[in-house]
């Protein structure tokens, strides 16, 4: 047994939950409304996923916050942060434009047996106004989600300026917390780990028990989702990237093949974590001035999710068109500030995805239940998704450095001509 699963183990993420897909798809086929008595495996997945939320979020900010000099931070921070979130509501509006056209949940509905309560979907302004909660411990036992990435912000503000503080208490006060936050935030990636092993036999079950009961409409549907979401992170490299790239006179051909090592791997790992360091050593080759691309992509394999931001959107209308929910202006906007900050909050590890799936259809109003039917395709879309996180990444850490490379030729061009106009006096 011990054999099997170090073998079991040491197998690929992506490996193993596409084994559980296609065993459960085989399950489901042959063994049609019998494969429910697999359902539980998928629900014990679930409530995992939901226990995981909270902690993960409010943890991996806090780190996220404490990355950098306060100096550093609040410079160059001003300018990547603003990048990070443009680029992430363009990628849930770009999901949401492409599912509207493609319609992925036609044919699909959920089994009848499901019973569902779906939530009122929250208004624009009472968003905003629930983001600051009057009880920190209600906030996270209720999973108010923006309330939690609210908290992490403020609590790890105060923590960075207390490690850099010119009093030595204050340091060493900030220090230990620091190391309490990222002690407990390994506990939680450790946890994460683990509910990652299990994911494959929950998504059998997800998958046979759903396959089970609607059958090859299932599959169409799923299919129709992989389909969009692949598309929409290719027009996110290869027209709303390079739109951007272009603004700052940067040869796109050259960098894309600068930075084309670290783009493929990230397809392979399905992690930017995981992708990090090769991410870092292709900044330097795409010219990316290293001070800045050591404090931009740690942040930003963290916080700058936009291919997993563009799969919120197509998830979103996904799951609304199985619920028959209609969708207008104020919601779709409600959802992009949601999935903004959800993505922000969503780790850079393989299947960390449908956690935030998770929370942008809880705070949209939208059953949760749903993300189970997209959780049997998770290992493709993952890989996707997270070639878009990464080559996010790379543009936004390549934006902020020509950025810097303007500003520093206007500061030399200002002196020069200062000095010109003293000796011509």
């Amino acid at each position: 047994m011990r054999k099997i699963w170090y073998w079991y183990k040491h197998q690929s993420f992506m490996l193993k939950i596409t084994a559980g897909f296609i065993l459960g798809l085989i399950i489901g086929l042959i063994f049609g409304p019998s494969s429910q008595f697999l359902a539980p495996l998928g629900q014990i997945f679930m409530n995992l996923l939901k226990m995981i939320v909270i902690p993960l979020i409010f943890l991996s900010l806090m780190v996220a916050v404490n990355h950098s000099a306060p100096q550093e931070l609040g410079r160059i921070g001003m300018k990547i942060l603003p990048v990070y979130l443009f680029f992430t509501a363009i990628a849930i509006f770009l999901g949401v434009a492409i599912a509207k056209m493609t319609n992925p949940s036609v044919g699909l509905t959920l089994p009848s047996d499901v019973s569902i309560t779906v939530p009122e979907s929250p208004s624009f302004i009472s968003t905003i106004i629930n983001m600051i909660p009057t009880n920190i411990v209600q906030a996270m036992a209720d999973g108010n989600v923006l309330s939690v990435v609210f908290l992490a912000i403020i609590v790890g503000l105060p923590v960075l300026y207390m490690r850099h503080s010119q009093d030595q208490k204050q340091q060493e006060m900030g220090n230990t917390l620091m190391k309490f936050v990222e002690a407990a935030n390994e506990v939680v990636l450790k946890i994460l780990n683990g509910i990652l092993q299990y994911a494959p036999i929950g998504v059998l079950g997800i998958t046979a028990s759903t396959i089970g009961s609607q059958g090859i409409d299932t599959l169409i549907a799923l299919g129709k989702f992989v389909l969009t979401s692949y598309i929409g992170v290719i027009l996110l490299i290869v027209i709303v990237y390079p739109l951007a790239l272009r603004l700052y006179g940067v040869p796109i051909l050259k960098f894309y093949n600068n930075i084309k090592e670290a783009v493929m791997t990230s397809f392979v790992t399905s992690s930017s974590l995981g992708t990090l360091p090769i991410s870092i050593n292709a900044a330097k080759k795409a010219g990316i001035d290293e001070r800045i691309a050591n404090l931009t992509l740690p942040i930003g394999a963290t916080i700058n999710m936009n291919g997993t931001a563009l799969r919120f959107g197509v998830g979103v209308i996904f799951a609304a068109e199985i619920m028959g929910i209609h969708l207008g202006i104020p919601e779709i906007l409600s959802i992009v500030i949601i999935g903004t900050l959800a993505a922000v909050g969503t780790a850079g590890v393989p299947g960390a995805g449908l956690i935030g799936m998770s929370i942008v259809f809880t705070q949209a109003g939208l059953p949760i239940e749903i993300v189970a039917l997209t959780a049997g395709i998770n290992a493709l879309v993952d890989m996707i998704f997270t070639m878009g996180n990464v080559t996010g990444d790379l543009v936004a850490a390549k934006i902020v450095d020509q950025s810097e490379k303007r500003l520093l030729l206007k500061q030399s061009a200002t002196k020069v001509t200062k000095e010109l106009a003293s000796h011509s006096n």
